[in-house]
């Protein structure tokens, strides 16, 4: 039994995430399943839960691929950036970014400074299996979606290997079993999160 943990009758006790101290910052491939572990986690912390591309749908009164039709991926990422920023500033909490935002220097070096990165490692056959029947990606809009999403990959795992915190999403797990391995992550990181 750990110092953690305290033993009551037959049961092992083990304490509660407690306060946030800096925002989470949740990475990865699109499907890595940022989203729904992102609101779950936020949901156990009773803490906010933010998403950049609902923040930046909402400001420009558009959906993701519409802005990347009409405005094209440059513009998107710039905005992307914005609101970034500006959701790390603002408040502490739980915060879902999209898969392309921890490509940015600029974006890894603010979300290392105001908060933690934690990335969703998840293995292409995996993501695959998440995305391929959805049509809401405008990166996979390709004659080859299959073959774009690993080119993806391969592009991007680099990147999302500087995250500070690392959790697998092999898919066996439930959302709150992912939650389970995010805050026991996070357990080594008391400059994030106090545990009760």
């Amino acid at each position: 039994m750990s110092e953690n943990e305290q033993k009551t009758g037959t049961c092992t006790v083990v304490p509660q995430p407690g306060r946030l101290k800096k925002t989470v910052v949740m990475v990865g491939m699109m499907g890595a399943g940022k989203t729904a572990v992102g609101r779950a986690l936020a949901a156990r912390l009773d803490a906010p839960f933010l998403d950049s591309d609902h923040e930046i749908e909402a400001a420009a009164n558009m959906s993701i691929p519409e802005i990347f039709e009409r405005d094209g991926e440059p513009f998107f990422r710039a905005k992307e950036t914005q609101v970034i920023t500006r959701l790390l500033e603002d408040e502490r909490g739980v915060l879902s970014t999209g898969g392309g935002a921890f490509l940015s220097a600029e974006n890894r070096e603010i979300i290392n400074e105001k908060g933690v990165a934690v990335w969703l490692r998840a293995d292409l056959e995996v993501l695959w299996n998440r995305v391929k029947h959805k049509d809401t990606r405008p990166l996979l809009r390709t004659p080859d979606p299959r073959a774009t999403l690993s080119g993806l990959y391969e592009a991007r795992v680099p990147f999302y290997s500087q995250a500070d915190v690392i959790v697998d999403s092999d898919g066996l797990v439930s959302i709150d079993g992912m939650v389970d391995r995010v805050v026991e992550a996070l357990r080594a990181r008391p400059d994030v999160l106090e545990f009760n």
